[in-house]
Protein backbone atom coordinates (compact mmCIF):
# COMPACT_ATOMS: atom_id res chain seq x y z
CA UNK A 1 0.00 0.00 0.00
CA UNK A 2 1.46 3.34 -1.06
CA UNK A 3 1.32 6.02 1.62
CA UNK A 4 1.40 9.81 1.24
CA UNK A 5 1.68 10.76 4.91
CA UNK A 6 3.08 14.23 5.42
CA UNK A 7 2.55 15.18 1.77
CA UNK A 8 0.46 18.07 0.45
CA UNK A 9 -1.37 17.62 -2.85
CA UNK A 10 -3.01 20.19 -5.12
CA UNK A 11 -5.72 18.50 -7.20
CA UNK A 12 -7.26 20.33 -10.15
CA UNK A 13 -10.77 19.46 -11.26
CA UNK A 14 -11.19 17.79 -7.90
CA UNK A 15 -14.96 18.00 -7.52
CA UNK A 16 -16.00 15.28 -9.96
CA UNK A 17 -14.89 12.38 -12.12
CA UNK A 18 -11.29 11.23 -12.11
CA UNK A 19 -10.12 14.40 -10.35
CA UNK A 20 -12.38 13.77 -7.38
CA UNK A 21 -11.36 10.11 -7.30
CA UNK A 22 -7.70 11.16 -7.20
CA UNK A 23 -8.37 13.65 -4.40
CA UNK A 24 -10.18 11.00 -2.38
CA UNK A 25 -7.39 8.48 -2.92
CA UNK A 26 -4.64 10.95 -2.03
CA UNK A 27 -6.50 11.86 1.17
CA UNK A 28 -7.11 8.22 2.10
CA UNK A 29 -3.37 7.59 1.71
CA UNK A 30 -2.58 10.34 4.22
CA UNK A 31 -2.08 13.46 2.11
CA UNK A 32 -3.46 16.91 2.91
CA UNK A 33 -5.42 17.83 -0.21
CA UNK A 34 -6.25 21.20 -1.74
CA UNK A 35 -9.01 21.03 -4.33
CA UNK A 36 -9.13 23.46 -7.25
CA UNK A 37 -12.27 24.02 -9.33
CA UNK A 38 -14.79 26.73 -10.23
CA UNK A 39 -17.78 25.87 -8.05
CA UNK A 40 -17.20 27.06 -4.48
CA UNK A 41 -20.27 25.28 -3.11
CA UNK A 42 -19.24 21.95 -4.66
CA UNK A 43 -15.65 22.44 -3.51
CA UNK A 44 -16.81 22.97 0.05
CA UNK A 45 -19.02 19.89 -0.12
CA UNK A 46 -16.35 17.57 -1.52
CA UNK A 47 -13.66 18.92 0.78
CA UNK A 48 -15.82 18.08 3.80
CA UNK A 49 -16.09 14.44 2.71
CA UNK A 50 -12.35 13.77 2.31
CA UNK A 51 -10.67 11.44 4.76
CA UNK A 52 -8.47 13.41 7.14
CA UNK A 53 -5.74 11.99 9.33
CA UNK A 54 -5.02 13.69 12.68
CA UNK A 55 -3.26 17.01 12.24
CA UNK A 56 -4.05 17.35 8.55
CA UNK A 57 -6.48 19.89 7.08
CA UNK A 58 -7.89 19.88 3.57
CA UNK A 59 -8.41 23.11 1.63
CA UNK A 60 -10.05 24.34 -1.54
CA UNK A 61 -9.50 27.12 -4.05
CA UNK A 62 -12.24 28.37 -6.34
CA UNK A 63 -10.59 29.34 -9.62
CA UNK A 64 -11.52 29.28 -13.29
CA UNK A 65 -9.04 27.78 -15.76
CA UNK A 66 -10.38 30.25 -18.32
CA UNK A 67 -8.41 32.89 -16.37
CA UNK A 68 -4.86 31.50 -16.02
CA UNK A 69 -3.41 34.57 -14.30
CA UNK A 70 -6.08 34.58 -11.59
CA UNK A 71 -5.59 30.84 -11.12
CA UNK A 72 -1.84 31.33 -10.64
CA UNK A 73 -2.33 34.20 -8.19
CA UNK A 74 -4.80 32.26 -6.04
CA UNK A 75 -2.54 29.21 -5.89
CA UNK A 76 0.48 31.38 -5.06
CA UNK A 77 -1.47 33.01 -2.22
CA UNK A 78 -2.38 29.55 -0.93
CA UNK A 79 1.27 28.45 -0.98
CA UNK A 80 2.38 31.63 0.73
CA UNK A 81 -0.08 30.95 3.55
CA UNK A 82 0.13 27.17 3.86
CA UNK A 83 3.59 26.22 2.67
CA UNK A 84 4.97 24.27 -0.30
CA UNK A 85 3.09 21.51 -2.09
CA UNK A 86 4.59 18.09 -2.82
CA UNK A 87 2.12 16.82 -5.45
CA UNK A 88 0.42 18.62 -8.34
CA UNK A 89 -2.32 16.81 -10.24
CA UNK A 90 -3.12 18.73 -13.43
CA UNK A 91 -6.59 17.81 -14.59
CA UNK A 92 -9.32 19.79 -16.32
CA UNK A 93 -12.28 19.05 -18.55
CA UNK A 94 -11.57 18.38 -22.21
CA UNK A 95 -12.67 20.68 -25.04
CA UNK A 96 -15.90 20.01 -26.97
CA UNK A 97 -15.80 17.19 -29.49
CA UNK A 98 -16.12 17.41 -33.26
CA UNK A 99 -14.09 16.86 -36.44
CA UNK A 100 -10.82 18.76 -36.50
CA UNK A 101 -11.62 20.22 -39.93
CA UNK A 102 -14.67 21.96 -38.45
CA UNK A 103 -12.84 23.44 -35.46
CA UNK A 104 -12.55 27.21 -35.24
CA UNK A 105 -9.10 28.64 -34.39
CA UNK A 106 -10.42 30.03 -31.13
CA UNK A 107 -11.25 26.49 -29.98
CA UNK A 108 -7.56 25.54 -30.20
CA UNK A 109 -6.48 28.70 -28.41
CA UNK A 110 -8.94 28.19 -25.56
CA UNK A 111 -8.02 24.54 -25.14
CA UNK A 112 -4.30 25.36 -25.25
CA UNK A 113 -4.81 27.97 -22.54
CA UNK A 114 -7.00 25.76 -20.31
CA UNK A 115 -4.66 22.81 -20.50
CA UNK A 116 -1.05 23.59 -21.36
CA UNK A 117 -0.78 27.18 -20.13
CA UNK A 118 -2.58 26.50 -16.85
CA UNK A 119 -0.49 23.37 -16.27
CA UNK A 120 2.65 25.38 -16.92
CA UNK A 121 1.70 28.26 -14.64
CA UNK A 122 0.80 25.88 -11.80
CA UNK A 123 4.05 23.96 -12.22
CA UNK A 124 6.09 27.18 -12.19
CA UNK A 125 4.25 28.32 -9.06
CA UNK A 126 4.86 25.07 -7.16
CA UNK A 127 8.32 24.08 -8.41
CA UNK A 128 10.28 26.39 -6.06
CA UNK A 129 8.66 24.70 -3.07
CA UNK A 130 9.21 21.24 -4.50
CA UNK A 131 12.89 22.03 -5.01
CA UNK A 132 13.09 23.25 -1.43
CA UNK A 133 11.55 19.99 -0.25
CA UNK A 134 13.73 17.90 -2.60
CA UNK A 135 10.52 16.05 -3.47
CA UNK A 136 7.92 16.73 -6.11
CA UNK A 137 5.40 14.89 -8.22
CA UNK A 138 3.68 16.54 -11.19
CA UNK A 139 1.02 14.27 -12.65
CA UNK A 140 -0.99 15.24 -15.70
CA UNK A 141 -4.27 13.47 -16.43
CA UNK A 142 -4.41 13.59 -20.21
CA UNK A 143 -5.83 10.99 -22.62
CA UNK A 144 -4.92 7.91 -24.65
CA UNK A 145 -5.13 10.23 -27.67
CA UNK A 146 -1.49 11.04 -26.90
CA UNK A 147 -0.69 7.60 -28.35
CA UNK A 148 -3.68 7.05 -30.64
CA UNK A 149 -5.92 9.96 -31.75
CA UNK A 150 -9.60 9.48 -30.97
CA UNK A 151 -11.95 10.11 -33.90
CA UNK A 152 -14.25 13.08 -33.36
CA UNK A 153 -12.03 14.75 -30.75
CA UNK A 154 -9.84 16.86 -33.03
CA UNK A 155 -9.07 19.78 -30.74
CA UNK A 156 -8.55 17.53 -27.74
CA UNK A 157 -6.20 15.22 -29.64
CA UNK A 158 -4.08 18.21 -30.68
CA UNK A 159 -3.80 19.84 -27.27
CA UNK A 160 -3.28 16.61 -25.31
CA UNK A 161 -0.25 15.87 -27.47
CA UNK A 162 1.17 19.29 -26.70
CA UNK A 163 0.76 18.69 -22.96
CA UNK A 164 2.54 15.35 -23.22
CA UNK A 165 5.50 16.94 -25.01
CA UNK A 166 5.63 19.74 -22.43
CA UNK A 167 5.65 17.18 -19.62
CA UNK A 168 8.39 15.08 -21.20
CA UNK A 169 10.59 18.15 -21.63
CA UNK A 170 9.97 19.36 -18.07
CA UNK A 171 10.65 15.90 -16.61
CA UNK A 172 14.29 16.01 -17.68
CA UNK A 173 14.82 19.53 -16.36
CA UNK A 174 13.50 18.94 -12.84
CA UNK A 175 14.62 15.35 -12.23
CA UNK A 176 17.90 16.39 -10.52
CA UNK A 177 15.83 18.05 -7.78
CA UNK A 178 13.94 14.90 -6.78
CA UNK A 179 10.92 15.91 -8.87
CA UNK A 180 9.20 13.67 -11.40
CA UNK A 181 6.73 14.57 -14.14
CA UNK A 182 4.45 11.88 -15.54
CA UNK A 183 1.19 11.54 -17.43
CA UNK A 184 -1.78 9.27 -16.80
CA UNK A 185 -3.66 8.41 -20.00
CA UNK A 186 -7.21 7.33 -19.10
CA UNK A 187 -9.08 5.25 -21.61
CA UNK A 188 -12.88 5.32 -21.78
CA UNK A 189 -13.81 6.13 -18.18
CA UNK A 190 -17.32 6.27 -16.75
CA UNK A 191 -17.49 10.02 -16.05
CA UNK A 192 -19.71 12.93 -17.04
CA UNK A 193 -17.21 13.73 -19.81
CA UNK A 194 -17.66 10.30 -21.40
CA UNK A 195 -21.45 10.53 -21.08
CA UNK A 196 -21.33 13.84 -22.96
CA UNK A 197 -19.18 12.35 -25.73
CA UNK A 198 -21.56 9.41 -26.08
CA UNK A 199 -24.57 11.72 -26.25
CA UNK A 200 -22.91 13.85 -28.93
CA UNK A 201 -22.04 10.79 -31.02
CA UNK A 202 -25.57 9.47 -30.69
CA UNK A 203 -27.06 12.74 -31.90
CA UNK A 204 -24.63 12.96 -34.79
CA UNK A 205 -25.11 9.38 -36.00
CA UNK A 206 -28.78 8.82 -35.17
CA UNK A 207 -27.91 5.82 -33.03
CA UNK A 208 -29.01 5.31 -29.44
CA UNK A 209 -26.65 6.03 -26.56
CA UNK A 210 -26.79 2.33 -25.70
CA UNK A 211 -25.56 1.42 -29.18
CA UNK A 212 -22.72 3.92 -28.95
CA UNK A 213 -21.73 2.57 -25.54
CA UNK A 214 -21.60 -0.99 -26.84
CA UNK A 215 -19.50 0.08 -29.83
CA UNK A 216 -17.04 1.82 -27.55
CA UNK A 217 -16.83 -1.08 -25.10
CA UNK A 218 -16.15 -3.40 -28.03
CA UNK A 219 -12.91 -1.44 -28.64
CA UNK A 220 -11.67 -2.30 -25.14
CA UNK A 221 -10.23 -5.80 -24.64
CA UNK A 222 -11.38 -5.76 -21.00
CA UNK A 223 -14.91 -5.18 -22.33
CA UNK A 224 -15.99 -2.30 -20.11
CA UNK A 225 -15.35 1.31 -19.21
CA UNK A 226 -12.85 2.20 -16.50
CA UNK A 227 -13.97 3.33 -13.06
CA UNK A 228 -12.60 6.68 -11.90
CA UNK A 229 -10.90 5.07 -8.92
CA UNK A 230 -8.86 2.93 -11.32
CA UNK A 231 -7.42 6.10 -12.80
CA UNK A 232 -6.77 7.35 -9.27
CA UNK A 233 -4.85 4.18 -8.38
CA UNK A 234 -2.30 4.95 -11.10
CA UNK A 235 -2.02 8.55 -9.91
CA UNK A 236 -1.43 7.46 -6.30
CA UNK A 237 1.44 5.23 -7.39
CA UNK A 238 3.04 8.01 -9.44
CA UNK A 239 2.63 10.40 -6.49
CA UNK A 240 4.29 8.04 -4.03
CA UNK A 241 7.91 7.95 -2.88
CA UNK A 242 8.10 4.45 -4.37
CA UNK A 243 7.74 5.91 -7.88
CA UNK A 244 10.90 8.03 -7.59
CA UNK A 245 12.52 6.33 -10.60
CA UNK A 246 9.47 6.62 -12.85
CA UNK A 247 9.88 9.86 -14.75
CA UNK A 248 8.73 11.27 -18.08
CA UNK A 249 6.33 8.45 -18.90
CA UNK A 250 2.80 8.42 -20.28
CA UNK A 251 0.98 5.57 -18.54
CA UNK A 252 -2.14 4.26 -20.31
CA UNK A 253 -4.96 3.08 -18.05
CA UNK A 254 -7.23 1.91 -20.86
CA UNK A 255 -8.02 -1.77 -20.52
CA UNK A 256 -5.74 -2.49 -23.48
CA UNK A 257 -7.58 -0.30 -26.02
CA UNK A 258 -4.44 1.29 -27.50
CA UNK A 259 -3.25 -0.99 -30.28
CA UNK A 260 0.38 0.22 -30.30
CA UNK A 261 3.11 -1.18 -28.04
Amino acid sequence: MFRLDGKKALVCGGTRGSGRACAESFASMGAAVTLVARDAEKLREVCSTLTAIPGETHHWIDADFADPSALRDKVQAHVDQNGPVHILLNNTGGPPGGPIADAEPDAFLQAFSNHLLCNHLLARTLLPGMKQLAFGRIINVISTSVRQPIPGLGVSNTVRGAVASWAKTLSAEVAPFGITVNNVLPGFTATDRLASIIQTKAERTGKSTAQIEEQMKAEVPVGRFAHADEIAAAAVFLASPEAAFVNGVSLPVDGGRITAL
